[in-house]
């Protein structure tokens, strides 16, 4: 089947990006940070004592924002398909005091890897594409010691492939310029000039690389823009009217400012600090709780492609994390996390940019989703403590989610 045709302002660097060396933020930003090995299976971890899963949701909430380091504004929307029910926090705009909003845009970060996911798999459904193509047969310009990689690989993270992100040539230019525009479809080309860092299929190893590379088998397998897929593949099916992937630095309004956080000084908007160009399909759609809602209760329940699809979606590496790691026990699969909590089982995807941290999830039939979102940048690389009683407060969501399921 054929796809359709298809005031005075401070320095872009602020106060502490101009402090610290921007290749570390960078680093933070694009990296996989402490995503090597994958973690061993076994009984999820009960990530903080605190908060008691018995408080109400929104005192939890409130608490996470008064949490030193922690985030000036937290949104999160539960949804049983009948309705949906929104707590927050904070504010979308320490400035004006505005609430955030379930129709504020907001950068996704790593969850964009769920759409690229949805992306190939839905080219798989359609036959453009097959989980066991080589990057050597659909991508043959790219190095051929990377030949054997396959687009199942890439999609759960044990392709091997070296990080674009890390590459030194990379971080110099953000360094130089955080709004620098990169042409998005050569990024791999900063490591092209490097071995795979593991025989493909041997280990589990989060990479921002694996995604770009996706998106270019996706593009070299139909003829189209990825950004031309997306829009066909994904966001008309699925209704979301406000998503989209931008290659530069500006915010569509209204959004939620994110900052940086870093006591004792006063929290930072950061938003527009870094251009998008340079993660591109691994990490650069910007999107709302309402669409991210719609997005991942299409996605995690199956509606874009068929069951022999999603049976192969969801074939589990164990205890292979997102990042940063999900509430419960984190699995991988394709494009897609499963999030093993003390009350059940969902799945979807988390993030981490600069500004902001995100988890989207829902249950497997699609029927109930819970989206998260925080304005500061949680990881376990930065605030491993506040990550901790970040997903101790997802899991009680995931709780309350999955209480009264019938």
């Amino acid at each position: 089947m054929p796809i359709p045709t298809p005031s005075h302002r401070r320095s872009p660097l602020g106060r502490r990006l101009g402090a610290v060396s921007l290749i570390t933020v960078c680093l933070v930003l694009l990296s996989a940070v402490g995503a090597g090995a994958a973690q061993p299976p076994g009984p999820h971890p009960h990530p903080h004592p605190h908060p008691h899963p018995h408080d109400t949701l929104q005192h939890q909430l409130d608490d996470l924002v008064r949490t030193p380091g922690g985030p000036p504004g937290v949104i999160a929307v539960l949804s049983d398909g009948l309705g949906s029910r929104v707590v927050r926090a904070g504010v979308a705009n320490l400035a004006t005091g505005r609430r955030p909003e379930p129709g504020d845009h907001m950068r996704i970060a790593n969850a964009a890897k769920a759409f690229s996911g949805a992306v190939a798999l839905s080219l798989v459904d359609r036959r453009h594409l097959r989980l066991d193509d080589t990057l050597r047969e659909r991508l043959p310009r790219l190095p051929r010691a990377w030949g054997a990689v396959t687009l199942r690989q890439l999609l759960n993270h044990t392709s091997g492939l070296p990080d674009h992100a890390q590459a030194p040539a990379f971080q110099q230019t953000l360094q130089a310029d955080p709004r620098h525009r990169f042409d998005s479809p050569r990024l791999l080309d900063h490591v092209a000039d490097r071995p795979l860092l593991f025989r493909p299929g041997t280990r589990y190893q989060y990479s921002n690389s694996d995604n770009i590379a996706v998106a270019l088998m996706a593009e070299a397998a139909t003829g189209v823009r990825y950004e031309r897929l997306l829009d066909e593949l994904v966001y008309r099916p699925l209704g979301l009217l406000r998503t989209s992937l931008p290659q530069g630095y500006r915010m569509p309004v209204p959004y939620l400012r994110g900052y940086d956080v870093s006591p004792p000084a006063a929290p930072e908007d950061v938003s527009e600090v870094l251009g998008m160009s340079g993660v591109w399909t691994s990490g650069g759609i910007v999107s709302t709780p309402v669409d991210m809602t719609r997005f991942v209760r299409g996605y995690a329940g199956g509606r874009l492609y068929g069951h022999h699809v999603v049976r192969e979606q969801r074939r589990w590496i164990p205890g292979a994390s997102s990042e940063p790691a999900g509430p419960g026990r984190n699995d991988a699969g394709l494009g897609i996390f499963r999030y093993t909590t003390r009350c059940g089982v969902v799945l979807g995807h988390t993030g981490n940019t600069l500004g902001y941290t995100q988890l989207i999830a829902a249950t497997p039939d699609g029927r109930r989703s819970l989206t998260f979102s925080v304005t500061t940048q949680i990881s376990e690389a930065l605030k491993p403590d506040l990550l901790r009683k970040l997903r101790a407060v997802q899991e009680n969501f995931v709780c309350e989610l999955l209480r009264h399921r019938g």
